[in-house]
């Protein structure tokens, strides 16, 4: 339950921010070009805007699997070792967003008490800097979820997006309407 709300807050923040920063830079391209004009607070509220879809996405690279890593090594192990190297990173992501979490918050608390606004856009910085907190309490809960995953055995270690067997396993499926692989194959490539 809780986890489809998160998911479905997450997914539509993430599309949200995306429009919003592709939005406002065409519109001040189009003002800068085309008018001769711009909008003055527009690029440091992209810049916002990309820094919160940054840490609301690297959560959702966790719940999906997208972040690149090198585990050529932890394969090699049996299954056993696999799951007490996954939970090691996991613990050390938890870590890393505790830091997140807490210096987030003073810096929130701190430029609230400033009451201290951006230098071009009308909007207080304690609102910007809301996302680290917010941003770290996401990725701890993803990494919960990972952790608990590989504590009860669903998981053997921390899901990496594998780009390389992504692309041959999509070079091995691509055919052409003969039947036969698109894949060049010897006598093909020196001809």
């Amino acid at each position: 339950m809780i986890s489809t709300v998160v998911n479905r807050l997450e997914e539509g923040i993430i599309a949200l921010l995306l429009a919003a920063m592709t939005t406002l830079t065409f519109i001040n391209v189009v003002m800068r070009y085309i008018f001769n004009s711009g909008l003055t607070w527009a690029l440091e509220t992209t810049e916002f805007i990309f820094a919160w879809l940054i840490l609301f996405g690297m959560s959702y690279g966790v719940k999906i699997g997208s972040h690149i890593g090198v585990d050529a090594l932890v394969r090699l192990f049996p299954n056993k070792v696999q799951r007490a190297i996954g939970l090691l990173v996991v613990c050390s992501g938890l870590l890393y967003s505790y830091w997140l979490i807490r210096g987030g918050w003073e810096l929130v608390t701190f430029n609230h008490m400033l009451e201290m606004e951006a230098e071009d856009s009308p909007v207080m910085l304690w609102f910007v800097y809301l996302i680290m907190p917010v941003g770290g309490a996401l990725l701890a809960f993803r990494l919960a979820q990972v952790g608990w995953r590989i504590i009860t055995g669903q998981q053997t270690g921390f899901n990496l997006a594998d780009e390389a067997r992504e692309a041959i396993d999509q070079l091995a499926h691509t055919n052409t309407p003969d039947g036969e692989n698109a894949a060049p194959t010897n006598k093909q490539q020196t001809s």
